[in-house]
């Protein structure tokens, strides 16, 4: 069926009417007949703004292993309501996604949920243990079309297996996704931004330096092999101070913000909410105030959710002994809309939130202009709403919504996936 969306203002710019033909790509208008057949589907946008459907670079869907937390089905809905149209699945999943089967199965399940394009991120060693070089190869080369690794959760820590990985991937312009954590100066048990608070509260400290030498390293050796590294979840100041080094000596680095980065800080774990253990962890405003900026001058090219849902039974627990994450695709462009200030466009959250991730990921047919012969992937929104966040209210499987009982800007109204509708007036069609 054809889809007329009409009265869109485009990336906050004009309004528009956009047209999506039979075949789910954007033309410049309807052909004469098209889809007669089954009549042509019109879309109200009046008032909205549409973006190019957005690309999540960081999105933990849990299965295989841990459906009890979230499934591909369950985290693709989430994904679509929030207004995306793809997600990069990440790795840490049981089994671990470091063969092309594994990969494989991920991106089926994807396929047979049919409501973005799941694209599973492969794991750069076997196992996530850092010593040996998963099959980079043979999931690039597989269905799948793996382009990002990442050992996620873990650091790959090892500069000698890190420079493998780096080498490796250039062949086929593949890219790794460094979780930054240097762990002789943050172990496992570090769960807390390391200073006043962390002293205070008792709680293992989290120094930022665990993060910046880490990213250091990484841009070094990215130099050195003339590959492309991408920087997960920046949380401090010294790693942005590294990256907008890095890019004025030509590296090839990018770098991605979550939107709990850009909005909570240290602050709250004064009340041992478990909600708010977080890896990396929550850092102080001068941290988030930096991180603003860096994403604001392109410095940070990204936003990314790393949506992390959890069953209540590990996340109820004392607070250093509760799991890592939280959940952030439903919310994370009302976050973004709510943290940024007026100079902000929607043209820089189109950028942040659609086109750089899929230039980062390569992905074909995701992170356009909204222009003719495009697939038809768009997200349409309404930048006046004010939405109070209600964690029973999520399509997600888990409730760690760091966001409950807050009140956002501007709210996902409608999102179309290859020119099908598959959310309607803020619900899954």
């Amino acid at each position: 069926m054809s889809l007329v969306i009409t009265g869109a203002s485009l990336m906050g710019g004009p309004r528009k009417d956009l047209y999506v033909d039979d075949a789910g790509r954007l033309v410049g208008e309807l052909p004469a007949g098209a889809g007669r057949s089954r009549g042509v589907e019109t879309l109200d946008a009046d008032g909205l703004v549409a973006l190019p459907g957005l690309v999540d670079l960081h999105t933990h869907l849990r299965e295989p292993g841990r459906e009890d937390a979230e499934t591909v089905l369950t985290g693709s809905r989430a994904a679509a309501v929030g207004g995306y149209t793809a997600v990069l699945a990440m790795a840490n999943t049981t089994p671990v996604t470091d063969t092309a089967e594994a990969a494989i199965r991920v991106w089926e399940l994807g396929r047979e949920a049919g409501l973005v394009d799941v694209v599973p991120v492969g794991a750069v060693t076997k196992g996530l243990a850092g010593e040996e070089l998963a099959e980079l190869g043979l999931m690039a080369r597989s269905r799948a079309r793996v382009r990002v690794f990442s050992d996620d959760g873990r650091c790959v820590h090892d500069a000698r297996v890190m420079r493998r990985a780096l080498e490796y991937v250039k062949a086929f312009g593949g890219v790794v996704s460094q979780h930054a954590q240097e762990p002789t100066l943050a172990g496992p048990a570090a769960c807390c931004h390391e200073g006043e608070v962390s002293g205070r509260l008792g709680l293992p400290g989290w120094p930022g330096i665990a993060e910046e030498v880490i990213v250091a390293r990484d841009v070094m050796l990215a130099r050195h092999t003339g590959s492309r590294v991408h920087v997960a979840h920046v949380s401090t100041a010294g790693s942005v101070e590294v990256v907008r080094w890095a890019k004025a000596q030509g590296i090839d680095v990018t770098a991605e913000v979550t939107p709990h980065h850009l909005l909570l800080t240290t602050d709250l774990l004064t009340t041992f909410d478990p909600t708010y253990k977080v890896n990396p962890p929550l850092r102080p405003e001068e941290d988030v105030k930096v991180l603003r900026e860096a994403l604001a001058d392109g410095t940070i090219d990204a936003v990314a959710t790393d949506h992390a849902p959890h069953a209540r039974h590990d996340k109820e627990h004392a607070f250093v002994d509760a799991a890592f994450g939280m959940l952030g695709l439903e919310t994370a462009l009302s976050v973004v809309r709510t943290v940024m200030d007026e100079t902000f466009t929607w043209a820089d959250v189109a950028r942040v939130m659609s086109q750089s991730p899929a230039r980062i990921a390569r992905l074909d047919g995701h992170g356009g202009t909204l222009s003719p012969g495009e697939p038809g992937h768009v997200t349409l929104v309404d930048p006046t709403a004010s939405v109070t966040v209600d964690r029973d209210d999520s399509v997600s499987l888990s409730r760690n919504n760091p966001w409950h009982g807050r009140s956002l800007t501007s709210k996902v109204v409608h999102t179309v996936y290859g020119g099908r509708v598959t959310v309607r007036d803020g619900a899954l069609a």
